[in-house]
């Protein structure tokens, strides 16, 4: 009984521990006045209104969303492809490529950032939106990369023979058999790669500076001029986008083995 007790009062502090900085912040998310206190100081919810009535507010959302969906799909159309060669070959061409697919991420973000800047200055093109999608797709790979190698790791190589064997051909096989199988993996590494590039300061910063502002680019730029509880409902959001889109990976996608559990 002591050792169950011991084990509910943990569970429950590590809980309030980690819930503690969102708590704060969605009390201050509803502060009446205009500044971040905590207790609030009356309630009201015209700072949520303020996020969209507000044009540079709700422009810095859009090309936020804009971004993150763009770098996603890019992330997905670079890893399939990638994955499925390295797969299929399993050759040490395969693998030097599958490595270069995972290199961006193991990079301190900063130094990728200089590269992508550096690189973007010199075709002309910094401050550019296409930019920082085509930066953060690039930078982000790694993510479906790994979501859809671990959905290839799982299939049953048998159920590819006896395709072929009835006469598919290999671009058949991939429609019919190999694409529905690895959907959610794929799905999974979308989502990855759109909650972070959605989070994401240090490369958009420094591919597209303050021509396209982002909703993480926008806060650091409001510093300056005083703090408003608009913040914290901007980080209310970015909180519920990521429950949401993690609570969807993990009803219809096998979550545990995504996070590196063995096949369940």
């Amino acid at each position: 009984m002591n050792a169950a007790w011991f084990r509910a009062l943990y569970t429950g502090g590590v809980i309030a521990f980690l819930a503690a900085p969102l708590i704060v912040v969605a009390g201050v998310s509803v502060n009446s006045q205009r500044s971040l206190v905590f207790p609030p100081e009356g309630i009201s919810l015209s700072w949520y209104a303020e996020l969209f009535v507000q044009s540079d507010w709700s422009s810095a959302l859009i090309n936020s969303l804009l971004i993150a969906i763009g770098a996603g799909l890019l992330a997905v159309a670079i890893a399939l492809p990638l994955a499925v060669h390295a797969w299929a070959t399993k050759s040490l061409l395969a693998r030097a490529l599958f490595g270069l697919g995972v290199a961006p991420f193991m990079l301190p973000p900063v130094i990728s950032a200089l590269g992508f800047m550096v690189f973007w200055i010199s075709f002309g093109l910094y401050g550019n939106m296409l930019a920082t999608v085509v930066s953060h797709g690039i930078f982000l790979v790694t993510l479906p990369l790994v979501t859809i190698s671990i959905g290839l790791a799982d299939l049953d190589e048998l159920m590819i023979e006896a395709a072929q064997t009835l006469g598919a051909d290999r671009r058949t096989v991939f429609r019919t058999v190999l694409f529905p199988m690895i959907r959610p993996y794929l799905v999974s590494g979308f989502a990855f790669a759109f909650v972070l590039s959605l989070n994401e300061y240090i490369i958009a910063y420094m591919v597209a500076g303050f021509s396209v502002e982002t909703l993480p680019i926008k806060i650091f730029n409001s510093l300056r001029y005083g703090y408003t509880p608009i913040m914290a409902v901007v980080a209310v959001m970015f909180a519920a986008i990521s429950a949401c889109v993690f609570g969807l990976v993990g009803w219809f996608g096998n979550l545990p083995r995504l996070l590196g559990a063995e096949r369940t």
